[in-house]
């Protein structure tokens, strides 16, 4: 009995004590304050020590009123025996009254560890930053050599490449292009090998490189050949690097899209530059090839480069996994969004993580009007870099572009190109690439046929054909075997074919988009190019946009194609584009009388 006396009146003084802390509890809940708030300290200590402090302190405060529960729902339950047998029922109540009251405080003590409250600091921690937050902070340092150059060098190399950078997120200024490979930040040499060869970043990369290696969202608008590829490339590998090695090789960490197989392959390959001296591991996904060895390549692949097709099929299979996919990338961007991909495109980035968690880039040599809306339901602030006297971004040719429109009649077609032939591979320029460009499969066939018959070493790429022809042939061509090759639009966006002399169009393609891309061929890496269209009456819808792009690169525009008007009309094509996506389809009723 004296034991058990003992016993009721400690606990009935921690009970005492705790009746006189229940309105402390509640002041906690109210203004956020700490327990210790009003005892008397003998000096600031600082918020990290006071963290600290408050974390054990709340952890051995736990541990106590934990013991004192356990201790009064004994005491309740005896009482409650005592009450059976009638005994007074009053401490048995009490016992109730103050485990409800411990369990307030309990719950206050809880709230105000995780509120984050600081013992003597009436403030609140920040919140934790969000996946946005911190994908947009990720650690990049200005080299202190480029922050050392004067901003007027800064503006003076921005306006000599007409670089425009739009950042909705920068109030005054914007981050420094890397005008020299010395300021990248890559300490590695072996991944710095890709770029011995170059003197200095091309401008599209010299300005995307800081955005991308920030994390933030990037559409960039630069000419073809330009340096798109290495663009996010680079930034693509070392954001991986900076994973833990424990995340490495569980699944893709990027994606990167491509209309064709062809542009799909030559992505993987300069990619694979950077990514097999960081002992990471890529995989490229197209059709017409077996899928056994792709779904295997998945399982480890940190790098999957894609056409939309097959990695929809691999998805859906279940052997694709881009959930933890934070960089995604739409190469050629505009075809990519356009009528023929936008639900493939669609599809594969609800697979990704959400916006605000992942990364999104699109590159682009042209970049309409019609989808940029729809661009930005996919992307969050991005900053918008364009190169060339052209910011807005509408529809230019490279201007080192030299553009011939030659109207000529639909049956003199062939013959007007075997004349063609004939100067440009004759003599010194026998062995000089020429890229001739028709509409469609079966014409593609006919023509390479007629060009071989006429005794020229000649090959084709179209889709009739496998996907080992179509690589032996572009190999033919790029190593200078075969010097002419004739394709169809698979072969007109983003290709880098070194030194192709002189691209004709011997068919008109259905979107002057196409064209631009077509003749975008010729003409790269800073290299003057040659383009010849031979443009006949069934092209005529055509003949407005195809002025102006002339125009707009100070190019000679023929009496003959004045003739067919200089009407600009809204496209929309099932295949190739809805470029009058936003047009009022709405018909009005109209109400019919009969006598």
């Amino acid at each position: 009995m004296a034991k058990r006396k003992v016993e009721d009146a400690g606990l009935a003084s921690e009970q005492q004590a705790l009746r006189e802390n229940i309105p402390v509890s509640k002041k906690i809940r109210k203004e956020g304050k700490d327990v210790g708030d009003e005892q008397p300290t003998e000096s600031a200590p600082s918020a990290d020590e006071n963290n600290e402090v408050e974390s054990k302190a709340t952890r051995k405060e736990r541990k106590r009123l934990k013991k004192l529960m356990k201790l009064q729902d004994d005491a309740a339950a005896a009482d409650l025996e005592n009450s059976k047998d009638g005994s007074s029922p009053i401490d048995a109540a009490a016992a109730k009254a103050a485990r409800k009251a411990e369990k307030a405080r309990l719950k206050a003590s809880k709230k105000s560890s995780k509120d984050g409250l600081t013992n003597g600091d009436t403030t609140f921690q920040a919140r934790p930053p969000t996946a946005t937050e911190q994908r947009t902070s990720m650690q990049y340092r200005e080299d202190p050599s480029l922050a050392a150059i004067p901003q007027e060098d800064i503006d003076q190399f921005l306006a000599e490449n007409f670089i425009s950078i739009t950042d909705p997120l920068a109030s005054s200024s914007v981050l420094r292009p890397l005008i020299k490979f010395s300021y990248l930040p890559v300490t590695d040499p072996a991944q710095r090998a890709p770029f011995k060869n170059f003197k200095a970043p091309t401008p599209i990369q010299a300005a995307a490189w800081p955005f991308l290696l920030g994390g933030r969202d990037v559409i960039g608008v630069a000419e073809t050949g330009s340096g798109k590829t290495m663009a996010f490339a680079v930034p693509c590998v070392r954001g991986i690097l900076s994973l833990p090695e424990n995340q490495r090789n569980k699944g893709a960490r990027a994606v990167i899209v491509s209309p064709t197989r062809e542009l799909a392959m030559q992505s993987y390959e300069q990619i694979m530059q950077l990514a097999k001296v960081s002992g990471l591991r890529a995989v490229c996904v197209y059709g017409g090839v077996p899928k056994d060895e792709q779904r295997k390549s998945l399982k480890t692949a940190d790098i999957v480069v894609a056409t939309p097709g097959r990695l929809n099929d691999l998805i859906n299979e279940g052997c694709a996994d881009l959930s933890k996919a934070k960089y995604v990338v739409l190469d050629e961007a505009d075809r990519m969004l356009d009528k023929g991909f936008e639900e493939e495109i669609r599809k594969i980035i609800n697979t990704t993580p959400p916006i605000g968690e992942r990364q999104t880039l699109m590159f682009t040599a042209t970049w309409p009007e019609s989808v940029r809306s729809l661009a930005a339901t996919f992307m969050s602030d991005p900053v918008k870099i364009s190169i060339g006297d052209n910011p807005t971004g509408d529809l230019r040719a490279n201007a080192r572009i030299v553009q011939r429109v030659e109207v000529v009649d639909p049956r003199n077609k062939e013959y007007r190109l075997l004349q063609l032939l004939k100067q440009y591979q004759s003599g010194g320029q026998k062995d000089d690439r020429i890229l001739v460009f028709a509409l469609y499969k079966k014409e593609a066939t006919r023509i390479e046929g007629f060009i071989r018959s006429k005794g020229f070493r000649v090959a084709g790429i179209h889709g009739d054909l496998s996907q080992e022809q179509r690589t032996r042939s572009l190999d033919a061509f790029k190593q200078g075997n075969t010097p002419i090759l004739v394709a169809t639009d698979v072969a007109a966006r983003g290709l880098d074919i070194p030194s192709v002399k002189l691209v004709i169009n011997c068919t008109f393609p259905l979107t002057v988009e196409d064209y631009v891309h077509r003749i975008g061929r010729t003409g790269r890496a800073g290299k003057e190019g040659l383009a010849i269209t031979l443009f006949t009456e069934h092209d005529k819808a055509q003949s407005g946009a195809l002025i102006n792009v002339l125009k707009a690169a100070n190019q000679p525009v023929p009496d003959e194609l004045l003739k067919f008007g200089t009407t600009v009309k809204r496209k929309e094509h099932d295949a190739y584009g809805a470029f009058a996506r936003d047009v009022d389809r709405t018909v009005t009723a109209k109400k019919i009388k009969f006598d």
